[in-house]
């Protein structure tokens, strides 16, 4: 298996064109997202080339992102990414619903409270202030992938703590109970290391990335409807920018 390449004639190693080669099946569909490759004993004597040769070429896919490799269970093509539309007022749950993933939520708990001072700040309300804290997990696709702290402040939060909330989503609940549009939504992100719960709770190892994300969300009147605090897998996404002329595009893309 030889290639020459550049103006030099250099010949490329036999792993860089086995690489590419696997590459093309990958990109072609031959091999499809999610789908183990065949075992490297039988693939390096299909494709006539050395085991050493093969697992060089695989690290190199490994780096690309197109395969995965599990030590015990083989090595597998990367799933399709999805992606989250953070310009988007629709909830990240409702994104990925809308491109086909599979999410599922799971209420930790709901119960009216006093809110902390930090929440105060955030919902714009006076102190001493009242309100619901919404706690969730989600998964996508069967996986974990984000711990959620919603905060909803009075007059809002008695009409709809008794939603079941694993059915409705929140922002439903407060449009068709509270008669409040969502017009406005400011979020920011910041790379942490999980905390010890919510690393109990995603099933992560300490010191695990993840992204701390912090959402305001308004009304049509300009108040504060929902405050949100998430923490988002980072393993598992990253943050892609598209930027236009006139424009910039932010959009997560979600491992499978």
């Amino acid at each position: 298996m030889k290639d020459v390449g550049g103006v030099s004639g250099a010949v490329r190693p036999k792993y860089r064109i086995l690489q590419d080669e696997l590459s093309d099946r990958i990109r072609s569909g031959v091999y499809r997202p999610g789908q183990a490759l065949p075992p490297q004993r039988k693939l390096a004597e299909s494709l006539g080339v050395t085991l050493m040769t093969l697992r060089q070429a695989l690290s190199g896919l490994s780096d690309q992102g197109l395969v995965v490799q599990q030590p015990g269970r083989g090595t597998f093509v990367t799933p399709p990414l999805a992606a989250y539309q953070v310009a988007s007022l629709r909830s990240l749950a409702d994104e990925l619903r809308a491109q086909g993933r599979t999410v599922t939520t799971q209420v930790v708990s709901v119960q009216v409270r006093r809110l902390p001072a930090k929440v105060v700040e955030n919902l714009a309300v006076g102190s001493g202030a009242r309100g619901l804290r919404l706690e969730r997990i989600r998964a996508v696709d069967g996986r974990l992938a984000v711990h959620q702290v919603s905060w909803v402040p009075e007059p809002f939060a008695p009409v709809i703590r008794h939603v079941d909330f694993e059915v409705t989503p929140l922002y439903q609940a407060l449009a068709e109970l509270c008669g409040a549009a969502i017009a406005s939504a400011a979020e920011s992100f910041r790379p942490e290391k999980v905390t010890p719960r919510a690393g109990e709770i995603l099933r992560l190892p300490a010191g695990s990335p993840v992204f701390a994300s912090e959402r305001v969300t308004k009304g049509v009147d300009s108040a504060v409807l929902v405050y949100d605090q998430a923490t988002i897998d980072g393993s598992r996404l990253s943050i892609r920018a598209e930027r236009l002329a006139h424009s910039i595009s932010l959009s997560w893309n979600v491992s499978g």
